[in-house]
């Protein structure tokens, strides 16, 4: 059991009923942290990162506190102490947390059991974890840590779905192109274009909300969802990327000069009545981008701005 993964938020609600296991545990070499109200324990869930939190809860029900914990717990996981006559606790315990989240332990059981308890809670959370690593890996790029091509469709067509049933709802789409990236790899050795393609993708992570999305399209080329986004917000968002990726131009390990950096971003927006479907959306915003790319690059075009005779 490693350090990291033995860490346990004792969650004392009750002020009185934790004493004793925590005495034991202390003994037993875990690392501890001590919490005595929910508004400490949710704030110590993120600051100590527990792998299991033993949590009394303050009142017999504790659905409330239940609730709360499951919001914020992150990747740990519960492990309750309760009555050995409170039947209700495992009700409690299934509706409020997610399966495989939580064990009880009863407080008259021995400490022993409890470490047994929590010893299982531990090794699940590791599976959790693992599991947790090997779907991002799957979804992600490694380089750039954005969303595979596949995962990055998912994502789009879920939205475009999502949109077309609330009218009130709109996105954009933004794909965007380095540019000159070719000449790049050509001039400098190959690690040098490793390195801008993982700066990019760094700009493009930080450029973002939560409820974007991102994805690495191919070896320069990016794509970028923009859920609840109409056309004066999505031109915002691409001009900063814009900005931010020609920032990137300077000096870079391995190359022999200076780099310059740019991109093309073509981008189209959908409001659930405008397109007739996904492939159109994207289809705009190849076509706006390819025109970007003929007018010398470094700038963000609108597909709904060209002239009738660009596309």
């Amino acid at each position: 059991m490693t350090q990291e993964t033995a860490r346990i938020l004792v969650a004392d609600h009750r002020g009185t009923g934790l004493e004793g296991r925590a005495a034991y545990l202390a003994a037993r070499s875990y690392e501890l942290c001590r919490t005595n109200s929910l508004r400490t324990t949710v704030r110590q869930v993120e600051a100590f990162r527990p792998g299991v939190i033993l949590l009394e809860p303050l009142t017999h029900a504790g659905a409330e506190e239940l609730e709360a914990l499951e919001l914020a717990r992150g990747p740990a996981l519960v492990l309750i102490q309760c009555d050995r006559d409170d039947l209700g606790a495992p009700l409690r315990a299934g509706r409020a947390l997610a399966l495989g989240a939580w064990d009880l332990v009863f407080r008259d059981a021995s400490d022993e059991e409890l470490e047994l308890r929590l010893a299982r809670l531990l090794a699940r959370a590791r599976e959790l974890q693992e599991m947790g690593e090997l779907r991002h890996s799957a979804s992600h790029d490694d380089r750039t840590d954005l969303l595979r091509p596949m995962a990055f469709q998912a994502r789009l067509v879920e939205h475009f779905a999502a949109t077309q049933r609330h009218e009130d709802l709109e996105l954009a789409l933004a794909l965007i192109d380095l540019d000159k990236f070719g000449a790049i790899n050509k001039r400098h050795d190959h690690t040098v274009g490793d390195i801008l393609i993982a700066r990019v993708g760094e700009v493009i992570r930080r450029s973002l909300r939560t409820e974007d999305a991102a994805g690495r399209l191919g070896g320069d080329e990016f794509a970028v969802l923009l859920p609840y986004t109409g056309k004066i917000n999505a031109a915002r968002v691409v001009n900063r990327l814009r900005t931010e990726i020609a920032k990137l131009s300077g000096h870079i390990e391995g190359a022999r000069e200076d780099v310059p950096v740019s991109a093309s971003i073509g981008f189209e927006t959908f409001d659930g009545r405008d397109l007739d479907s996904l492939d159109t959306l994207r289809r705009h915003a190849e076509v706006a981008l390819r025109l970007a790319k003929r007018r010398g690059g470094d700038q963000g075009v609108y597909y709904r701005n060209m002239p009738a005779e660009a596309e």
